[in-house]
Parts: structure tokens; sequence; C-alpha cells
């Protein structure tokens, strides 16, 4: 896969940009906590089920303290259509009582700290940084991931291959909303199975060799 120049980097970001000047992800949330136990509860599901559960909950429980007060068994019952929620309402309530037992109901904003919570990893961290914080960083998903490789604006064999070559890509102007845009990208325009070029803000350049068609996909070409 060919790597983008970074000229032409700077004008995949300057398209994304100009199509969606305000990009925010799709997440609900009230505070930094709920953002936090948001993008938890969000692994192996989707923004849409994760909001649907968490508009009553943190009605109910919006700071780690009215969490612990709410109790697991009762948590389970707001996040039972989520999967995984056994597990992840463990996790909500152990960093629950570790955000006031350590660090006073506050959420940490350095991604080291965030990691040690538990159900938090590298990307977690790096969500609740950039949308709670505002920090330039760049969480990769599967959909990151994807555009990073097929466009050849950041090509890596694993996720962290990929945030490293994005950190290292991405002009210093478009590191804030750089995560919103790429994600945003992935989910409705550069889908997995067939991305929808014709209609691709960065097609052009976009080093992409297997590009859909209004007909479909090129012939001869394999699809990423």
């Amino acid at each position: 896969m060919a790597k983008l120049k970074p000229e032409q980097a700077e004008a995949f970001y300057a398209a994304l940009a100009k199509a969606n000047p305000n990009p925010r992800g799709e997440l609900d949330y009230i505070n930094p906590y709920t953002l936090l136990v948001a993008v938890v509860l969000s692994a192996q599901a989707t923004d849409v089920s994760v909001n649907k559960a968490t508009e009553p909950l943190f009605k109910v429980a919006d700071t780690p303290e009215k969490m612990l007060k709410l109790g697991e068994a009762r948590l389970k019952g707001y996040i039972k259509t989520i999967g995984l929620y056994n597990t992840k309402a463990k996790n909500v309530m152990a960093l629950s009582r570790i955000l006031v037992e350590q660090f006073k109901g506050e959420i940490p904003r350095d991604r080291e700290t965030l990691q040690t919570l538990p159900g938090v990893g590298r990307k977690t961290a790096n969500v609740v940084l950039n949308i709670a914080f505002g920090l330039p960083t760049i969480a990769v998903d599967t959909h990151i991931f994807r555009v990073g490789n097929r466009t050849g604006l950041a090509p890596g064999k694993d996720v962290l291959a990929v945030e490293q070559q994005l950190e290292k890509r991405t002009p210093d102007k478009y590191k804030r909303n750089a995560h919103h845009w790429l994600i945003l990208h992935g989910r409705y325009v550069c889908k997995a199975r067939k991305p929808e070029c014709p209609r691709c803000v960065v097609s052009e350049i976009c080093a992409y060799p297997a590009k859909t068609t209004i007909a479909g996909v090129l012939p001869g070409n394999a699809r990423q």
C-alpha cells in the first residue's frame, strides 16, 4: 500500500475539515466521568445502543459517588441490553471506587493513569483525553485502523502502529479533531465491505487501488 505524501495528508485533512468543520463524537455524555463510563460500555457495542442505556442511567448516576450508591445490581438493570454487560458493570463499579478513593472523584488527565483503571485501555483513554479535555490524542478503533491503511494516510500492522503513524503524519492544526473525522469517515463513507468512493471527499487523494464506482467495484481489484 502506497503511503500518502505529507502534502497529500495535509490535503486529506483539509478536505475532511471543509466537509465537517465541527465534528463531534456520537456517544452522549454529561461530564468527563459519564464520558468515561460511556466509552467503557461501548466496547464491542454500538454508540446507539450505549446511548439508549445511558440516557436513563446518567439521570441517576452522573458521578462516581452516585454510581457506587446505585450499586452493581441496579447498574446491570440499566445496561443489560449492552453486550458483555456483566463484565462492564463490574469494571464501572471498580473504576468508580478507585476514582472516589484515589482521585477525589476526578478523572485523571494523563493516559498512563487512565489505563490503570479497570476496563480502560489505550483507545478508551485517548477518547476521554481528546473529547473531555481537548488533548490532541487519536484513538484508533477498527474504523480508523481501516481508513489509515486503506487510504495510505497511516499504514500500520496493528492499532498502535497506525496511532503512531497518525500522530507523526497529522498536521498539528488537525490533531484536535482528527479522531472524529477519521472515525466518522470510516463509519459512514469508507465502510469495510463496500466503501462509498463516489461520494468520498478524499477519493482523489486516497491511495486505495480498488475504489468503488457508482455501478460497483472496478473489475479485477480486490477489496480491503
